[in-house]
């Protein structure tokens, strides 16, 4: 280590290389932990206190993993075999909260990487919800509905035990959507006996479910990057926007993007993307995603100027003023990062989790891009999330437009207290820096609080 570190830096430094050591072969955990805990050096430097409580060594490891095999029956008769996974990460704050993602590359790596992201997107939020994750190699893709119901029971007849209203409350993610949900929350009602309507969110609105919850991820989205835009005089109206993916996150950033007055040309899933110089139709999208469950590729067959191409990274090579990455992490590389700012992009806005690489995000902060990352852009879902989770225990149901102001008013405060904390500590405008250590502030000074636990 080099003499002329602080002793912030070097604190943040020396947890992160034990965490490479201590946990080899998880790279996509070992990505996340350097991006945290390398911009809170400032913060370090300013409270001895946190490396004396030994506070990052704490924050980093996990306060509980849970891991299961899944047997399930397809509709041949066979018996297949999963691996299912919840980490719940740091309850300093309130109940662990997070999604379940089910696809084939889930592993221990990637929920991990997701639940310490989770900590600090909650923190953000402003509401009382510690950080989580959890999910499957389950791939419900060409699945038949009676396949997915047994699988999401015998996921649930494991996972029933460790969750709970005032413990744990997953939702949904890539591949869980309200199909899972209903399915999953049905058979923790089967076993626990009891309607407990908090212990997920994601729910149908008939039964506990909150309105904009399925919008909150892509609305708040918009929102957060609107707020962006607006520190330089700009809005979305007129501006040329390309989305990436094509689930839930996308197809609502794209419907509240077209609100605003943008023009969006291009979406995606992992097959490849269509390109539509007319704007893309929104409700195609959704039939042939949300109702079809039908590949992106057949919306050329609806209209003839759009094509199809595909390499779904490619995408970043259509000239945008604005990009909002909402299909996985690591999409878009340094190579894509420099395309989109030699093409004009002037703002990108994480809608996924951790879809920029450390070297994109360098180029796009190097080129003086807006830049949004996701633990403040996507935040919208867990908050409004956190927001079904209150209706659930009011026993009450908020109109539509209570919710969505709700959900725009929780973005703005994280944008503003994001800014204000990057112009704090040294780093104006750097809302990589300040969501960061706004997210961890909180959560730092209530596990000193709380004591060594």
């Amino acid at each position: 280590m080099s003499l002329t570190l602080t002793a912030g830096q070097k604190y943040a430094h020396e947890v992160y290389e034990a965490v490479v050591r201590r946990d080899p072969g998880e790279p996509e955990f070992h990505q996340a932990v350097y991006e945290i805990l390398h911009s809170l050096a400032p913060v370090l430097d300013q409270h001895p206190e946190f490396a004396q409580a030994g506070l990052l060594e704490r924050l980093v490891e996990p306060e509980r993993i849970i891991m299961f095999r899944v047997p399930w029956v397809d509709d041949q008769g066979n018996v297949r075999v999963n691996r299912g996974f919840r980490v719940q990460f740091n309850s300093a704050i309130g109940p662990y909260k997070g999604g379940l993602r089910f696809h084939p590359t889930v592993n221990l790596s990637i929920i991990k990487f997701l639940g310490f992201e989770q900590i600090f997107k909650n923190s953000l939020t402003g509401l009382p919800i510690g950080g989580g994750k959890g999910g499957s190699d389950f791939d419900p893709k060409g699945k038949s509905d009676g396949e997915v119901m047994r699988f999401c029971q015998s996921f649930m007849t494991e996972l029933y035990r460790h969750i709970g209203p005032d413990i744990d409350v997953p939702a949904g993610d890539i591949g869980v959507g309200a199909r899972e949900i209903g399915y999953m929350f049905g058979q923790y009602r089967r076993i626990r006996g009891g309607n407990e309507a908090g212990v997920f969110t994601g729910k149908g609105i008939d039964y506990g479910g909150s309105l904009v919850r399925k919008e909150a991820t892509g609305y708040g989205l918009v929102y957060f990057v609107e707020e962006m835009l607006k520190t330089r005089g700009e809005s979305f109206a007129g501006k040329t926007v390309v989305v990436s993916g094509s689930g839930n996150v996308a197809i609502y950033a794209i419907e509240k993007a077209q609100q605003l007055g943008a023009r969006v040309v291009a979406c995606s899933d992992s097959g490849g993307y269509v390109y539509d110089p007319d704007g893309i139709r929104l409700d195609t999208v959704k039939r042939l995603k949300e109702v079809e469950r039908k590949r992106i590729s057949e919306y050329v067959n609806h209209h003839p100027k759009a094509t199809y191409h595909p390499d779904c990274r490619d995408i970043w090579n259509i000239p945008c003023h604005i990009a909002l990455p909402c299909a996985t992490q690591n999409e878009i590389d340094k190579k894509a990062a420099e395309t989109l700012a030699a093409n004009g992009v002037i703002a990108v806005g994480e809608g996924a989790n951790m879809p920029s690489t450390l070297e994109a995000i360098d180029v796009f902060l190097g080129k003086g891009v807006l830049f949004g990352p996701a633990k403040a852009a996507n935040a919208g879902g867990v908050a409004v999330s956190a927001l079904e989770m209150s209706q659930n225990s009011m026993r009450f149901s908020w109109t539509f437009e209570e919710v969505d102001a709700k959900l725009k008013q929780i973005m703005t405060n994280i944008h503003r207290n994001s800014l204000e904390a990057a112009e704090a500590y040294g780093h104006p405008g750097n809302l990589v820096v300040g969501a960061n250590i706004a997210g961890f502030l909180k959560v730092a000074r209530i596990m000193l609080a709380n004591g060594i636990i």
